[in-house]
Order: C-alpha cells, then structure tokens, then sequence
C-alpha cells in the first residue's frame, strides 16, 4: 500500500500528525508511506516505521514549491493521499482515496482537527519515534537520573517564559526541598545562534547544565526528552516531542491558545498564565504556578 502524506513545516504541528501516522501503521503495517513536510520537521520521521522517503518542501514565491511537489509525485498511483495542508494537490494525483483537511481556524484542539480526516475517533496520541543508536547516545549524555530538561526557547520571543524564572524554577525543583532533590539539569533548543542567544542567560545561570542546544537532531532529541524525569519549556516543537515520549511535560502558555496546543499525553500538561487565555503575556506566570503544576504531573501514573 503506498500512502502519500502531506503534513506541517513546523516541528510542533508535525509532531500531532504522528498520531495519525501511528494509527495508519497499525491499521496497514505494509504500507509504504512517503512524507512530505518542511526542511526543519524532516527528523521528526525519519525513524518511522514503514517510511519509503522524506520529500522536504521549502517554500518558494507564488506557491511554486507545489508545482515542484507535483513533479516528485505525479508518476505514482497512490492508494492513499492524505494531505493536512488542505491544499489542491490530492485532486491532481492518481488516487485511488484521497483525505484533505479543511483550512480555516476552528475550535478544539489540534490534533482532533488531524484526526477528522480520516474519522478517526478518539484522537490517536502522538508518537516518537527514534532507535537504538539515539537511545544509546541519549543514555550517555544523560546517565542516570532524574533529569529536568528545560527548554527555554521559542519560534517567537513572546512567547518565552521571562529566563531569571527558568533558573528560579531550576533551582527551586532540583533543591533539597524540591520536588526533583539532587536532580541534574539539561537545557535544550533549536541550532541556529538565534535560539542561542535565547537559551544564553540559562545556561549562564546555570553553568553545570549540560548545554544541548542546537547539538543534536530531532530523533536524537527524541531519545534524550524520553530520559526526561520533567520537562519544562515553552510552547514549542520540543514541548510536544517530549509529550510524544510520555515523557512528564509541562507547557507554558501565554499569547498562544492551550486549547488549541496543549501538549498530549497521560503525564503532559498546560500551565497558562494569568489573565485571558491565548491573550496573557508570559510575565504573568508564576514560578509558584508551574511548581503545583510539577507536582501534579508528577504524581500521575502513566498508563
């Protein structure tokens, strides 16, 4: 069976599709399924079961990079298009079935708009997929535990929790008093001197960190969030891939909607600040709110 499967540029809405990737895998293990997705979000599959190949889109002016997408993909008959950009190409294709998304801005969560094209119900969770290799290096970069990983960067500066609270909440969870005694931290982000200079005044404040930032690909980060005894960041791609793991998540939501970006999962969670949802600035979340939040989290079993 071959699937072709058109999904986000971003890491984070890449991420929510791996639900309905998992749910196509499980329903047709044979399948075949081509991927196509932005250049940034490529390792977010590249250790997926049943992957034929990776198709990376950049955009390009006057949409052009659809006409090359075409060209890649016309001379296939495909059993299956599924295309979450909601866009017109699953119409030009030879498919014996195609799935198109509905654009616009709707209610609900994210990941129950992918769901909808297919029918599935309820919402397959996301997954992460990495192998043995990136287990094995996570396990030494990050030997034993428990591990607080933080994730102080964003794609937009408005959306970055204030950096003198990411080291408040360090400190205050990894104490004798905390809720993670003894714990070592590691601080990840995205390559780029960007996402550095983000992440700058954390891993200054905290120079025993072990400092991740822009030195690993997704699968590797995968296996590193999967050792993760919490992580905290901001919303993020990262945020949603350490969900993926199960690993425990917090999320820390301002100017951006948690109903429509929470992350998933038994132990993940959205810690919004204060004031009107997807309206608040960041400087109104507390470290005293994400602490009670780390510790309902932490007490969830997972199932």
């Amino acid at each position: 069976m071959r699937i072709l499967f058109i999904t986000s540029t971003r890491i984070g809405d890449a991420v929510l599709s791996t639900g309905l990737l998992d749910h196509l895998l499980r329903e047709q293990p044979e399948a075949r399924i081509t991927i196509v997705c932005g250049t940034v979000a490529e390792g977010v599959f590249a250790r997926m079961p049943g992957l034929a190949r990776i198709i990376p889109v950049t955009k390009r002016r006057w949409s052009l990079h659809w006409l090359a997408l075409w060209w890649q993909v016309a001379f296939t008959r495909w059993d299956l298009v599924v295309d979450l950009r909601g866009s017109a190409i699953a119409w030009l294709l030879l498919a014996r079935r195609r799935a198109v998304m509905k654009g616009g801005r709707r209610s609900g969560h994210r990941s129950l708009h992918i769901a909808e094209v297919l029918g599935v119900t309820p919402a397959p969770r996301p997954v992460a997929w990495f192998g043995a290799a990136e287990a094995s290096q996570a396990e030494a970069l990050l030997p034993g535990g428990p591990w607080l990983i933080l994730a102080p960067t964003a794609n937009w500066r408005v959306k970055m929790w204030p950096a003198e609270r990411f080291i408040a909440l360090a400190q205050k969870l990894t104490g004798s008093a905390g809720l993670l005694p003894g714990a070592r931290i590691a601080i990840l982000g995205g390559p780029g001197e960007t996402e550095r200079a983000m992440a700058a005044p954390v891993l200054a404040a905290l120079p025993d960190a072990v400092d991740l930032v822009g030195r690993l690909s997704l699968p590797e980060v995968a296996a590193v969030l999967a050792r993760g005894g919490l992580f905290v960041g901001n919303d993020s791609g990262l945020m949603h891939l350490s969900a993926a793991t199960g690993a425990p998540t917090l999320g820390l939501f301002g100017p951006t909607p948690a109903s429509e970006y929470a992350p998933i999962g038994d132990r993940a969670m959205a810690v919004l600040a204060r004031g009107p949802a997807a309206q608040s600035p960041m400087q109104r979340l507390a470290v005293e709110a994400v602490i009670e939040a780390a510790q309902r989290v932490l007490a969830r079993v997972p199932a």
